[in-house]
């Protein structure tokens, strides 16, 4: 019995990890990466749309480069991940071409998942590129990143990527066949075919990044990326790579996360999952049981103070009284205006101030609770 939650998706985002795809030794196994465009190649002629996110580009460079594990300095990922996306694609443009399929490659910054304008120009162009039949080959742009190279091993970046071309699954590709219960290694731990809640995952050991080397992620990772993506009304199959056609078909492989939420406006998801908080507004009691109780607004009146150096439009915490963050919201003033602002009415901020002062500090519209 096959999963409808698979068989009835029309659009799939499709993430696969660099131990995947590659050899002990860093570069590009020709024959797991055929054996992956196969599989997404036969769910594409099948009338399913695929959107392919890829690691692989910093691993691939690092034996062009005689290099041989994984760098941890910054320049030297860059250099790789450079090398690397090239001869990354290349094998991917070749490889689906001859299923006739055209390959589009995007290289995606965290600004991209993070800035309002950046995402509605990516969520743009990947509409049209699925419109011209298109199968896009996603990737972290690795070699400008200015900050953490990764961005949660591209599993988070693949659960906002599914959110933003708006999937109705997400399949996440590793070197383990699904969640156990255990270490896969000991006797006796089961996989997991279903989970349907944060209660199916008490008391299971969730481990870290493997054996190979050559990425940055492991299961902590994928399951932080199925959380977004359920939560988000995204159902998320966790397999292991041999298995993609298998899981992309339907079959009952791997460990199927069940949509747990429902699809929330975009700034909302990348408020809560994909910003850092460039500094902190703390809130009185009362401002706190209006935030969390009635979901309102956070006006100035409930504001004791702020930390933190972040200007207007920055994602910041909002803190309660006891150092408890109880949201994240979009800002609407700079940090150096907040003392001016906090414990008055937002009608003696307009008459003293003016207008604009009388505004939310952060409007129900732009916030999120944690």
């Amino acid at each position: 019995m096959t999963r409808p939650e698979v068989t009835g998706a029309r659009r799939v985002v499709v993430k696969v990890g660099s131990s995947s795809l590659t050899t002990a030794a860093g570069g590009i196994d020709p024959e797991r990466l055929q054996a992956l465009v196969d599989a997404v190649a036969t769910a594409k002629k099948a009338g399913v749309e695929v959107v392919l996110v890829s690691s692989g580009a910093i691993a691939a460079g690092l034996a062009p480069l005689g290099l041989r594990k994984r760098p941890k300095a910054l320049a030297a990922q860059q250099a790789a991940a450079s090398v690397g996306q090239g001869l990354l694609v290349a094998q991917y443009t070749a490889a689906l071409a001859a299923h006739g399929i055209t390959a589009g490659q995007v290289l995606l910054t965290v600004d991209d998942v993070t800035r309002r304008s950046h995402y509605r120009n990516a969520h743009q162009t990947f509409t049209k590129l699925l419109e011209l039949g298109v199968l896009p080959v996603v990737n972290e742009n690795d070699t400008v990143a200015t900050q953490e190279i990764r961005f949660g091993d591209n599993d988070r970046l693949a659960a906002l990527v599914a959110h933003l071309v708006h999937a109705d699954l997400l399949v996440l590709l590793s070197d383990v066949d699904g969640l156990y219960d255990g270490n896969p290694a000991d006797e006796g731990t089961s996989l997991i075919s279903d989970v349907r809640g944060d209660a199916d995952l008490d008391g299971v050991a969730i481990g870290s990044t493997g054996s190979a080397g050559v990425g940055t992620g492991g299961m902590v990772t994928k399951v932080e990326a199925a959380r977004i993506a359920t939560g988000a009304g995204i159902p998320v199959v966790l397999t292991s790579a041999p298995q993609a056609a298998l899981a992309l078909s339907g079959e009952r492989v791997g460990t199927l996360f069940h949509a747990t939420g429902r699809r929330r406006p975009t700034r909302l998801l990348w408020l809560r999952h994909a910003t850092d908080a460039k500094g902190a507004v703390h809130l009185d009691a009362g401002a706190v049981r209006a935030v969390l109780g009635r979901r309102a607004s956070l006006l100035a009146a409930g504001v004791t103070g702020a930390t933190g150096g972040f200007h207007a439009g920055d994602p910041i915490d909002l803190v309660g009284p006891d150092g408890a963050v109880v949201g994240r919201g979009i800002v609407n003033f700079d940090a150096k205006e907040i003392p001016k602002l906090a414990g008055r009415s937002s009608a003696e901020l307009a008459d003293a101030l003016g207008m604009e002062y009388g505004r939310e500090v952060v409007h129900r519209d732009d916030l999120v609770l944690v």
